[in-house]
């Protein structure tokens, strides 16, 4: 019975965070299903404040990189980046995938893959636009990438941020040990992109003749310090909370922004999720990762966590996956919890639910009466995600 109320405050809350009605916002919907199961006793309420204590400080630096990110969308870097890449992509659909890459590649390692979808995403719209090229192609891009170049930073997606406090390394340890599986899967997905959009990217389009605008340095000197910040907090004993939120402060000093771009919903969301997955893997489901989940370091144990993740991230989607998987990973090492990490990131490509991110985009292709069919987001996914899953994880495994 405590199994089956905690599967159904789990379910309920993922179902209002796929439909998001505004009688039940999935914030009110995980949060009340957390408040039933402490009441009626499936989660004890020590474990209860455990689990919160251990979520604040990756609640404090997802709020400080929502905050970022308004920053630099206040500032018009998004607005800037869209008008410097159709110029710089001189009418080649090719070159503007290859801009639209670097750019979500960036991006969603610096300010993770929430910004890519929600900000870069338009952009993308809009230099397609101003090029005079199809956008399929790098919209799909902005998906793919917020999901599969999410794998270098520990700031780069709310699962980095969970499995980084598990692992036990360093910020610049794991940036160093994720460095070579992140460029493998770019790489994966820019052959898989030239090779399924060759009819769209072979169209010419124009140049543009506006003259680009400057890229805005305040921001970018703010999120150069913060990484530096993030990069020195392991050396001198910090958590990362700390870098992150001096950097939310600079930038609402230096561009006006509001710590109301906080998404406390968001937080709330994430904080009752945590909940009712520790009360989800208390009964049940832990214990049966814990006898799937492959120990050791070696190859063949590498490659059946980082698949076991992607089935779990699509079937849960991927936070809950990570989190009923982090403590029998943890127990197995920090190899264990990366290749986890490349399942959770890179499997949620294959289907809508995987990841919320996803979802999301979805959303904003929605508003634009953009919205792809269903069965080509399910080709692009199965042409793309295996071979990603296998050769990131062989990258993590060589350098392990």
């Amino acid at each position: 019975m405590a199994e089956a109320l905690a599967l159904v405050a789990l379910f309920a809350a993922l179902a209002a965070a796929i439909v998001r009605l505004e009688k039940a916002p999935e914030a009110l919907v995980a949060l009340g299903g957390a408040g039933v199961l402490i009441a009626v006793g499936v989660l004890g309420w020590g474990d209860a404040r455990d689990e919160a204590r251990d979520l604040a400080p990756t609640l404090v630096v997802l709020a400080a990189l929502l905050v970022l990110g308004d920053g630099c969308e206040r500032a018009g870097l998004f607005d800037a980046l869209a008008v410097r890449m159709a110029g710089s992509a001189g009418g080649s659909g090719a070159r503007l995938l290859a801009l639209v890459f670097a750019a979500a590649a960036g991006v969603t390692a610096v300010l993770g893959l929430d910004a890519t979808v929600v900000l870069l995403t338009p952009a993308a719209f809009a230099a397609a636009a101003k090029a005079r090229l199809p956008s399929r192609p790098h919209v799909y891009a902005c998906t793919h990438l917020a999901n599969s170049a999410s794998l270098l930073l520990p700031v780069s997606n709310l699962t980095n941020l969970l499995a980084f406090r598990a692992s036990g390394l360093s910020f610049a340890h794991f940036a160093a040990l994720m460095a070579l599986p992140w460029a493998v899967a770019i790489a994966v997905e820019w052959i898989a992109f030239r090779r399924v959009f060759e009819d769209d990217l072979a169209a010419h389009g124009r140049e543009p003749r506006d003259a680009p605008p400057p890229l805005p340095r305040a921001p970018l000197i703010v999120l150069a310090f913060t990484l530096a910040g993030f990069v020195a907090s392991g050396p001198l004993g910090l958590e990362a909370a700390w870098p992150a939120a001096a950097g939310a402060l600079a930038m609402v000093g230096f561009e006006g922004t509001s710590l109301r771009a906080i998404d406390l919903p968001l937080l709330g969301f994430v904080l009752g999720l945590g909940l009712i997955v520790r009360a989800v893997a208390e009964h049940g489901l832990g214990s049966a990762v814990d006898d799937l989940l492959p120990s050791g370091a070696s190859l063949g144990a590498l490659l059946g966590a980082a698949a076991l993740a992607a089935v779990l991230a699509n079937l849960l989607n991927n936070v809950p996956a990570l989190l009923v998987m982090l403590p029998a990973a943890a127990a197995a090492g920090p190899a264990i919890v990366l290749a986890v990490l490349i399942g959770v990131n890179c499997g949620p490509n294959l289907t809508y639910t995987g990841s919320l991110a996803t979802l999301l985009w979805r959303r904003v292709l929605r508003e634009r009466e953009a919205e792809p069919p269903l069965g080509e987001f399910l080709r692009l996914g199965a042409i793309t995600v295996p071979p990603i899953l296998v050769l990131a994880t062989v990258a993590l495994w060589l350098v392990t």
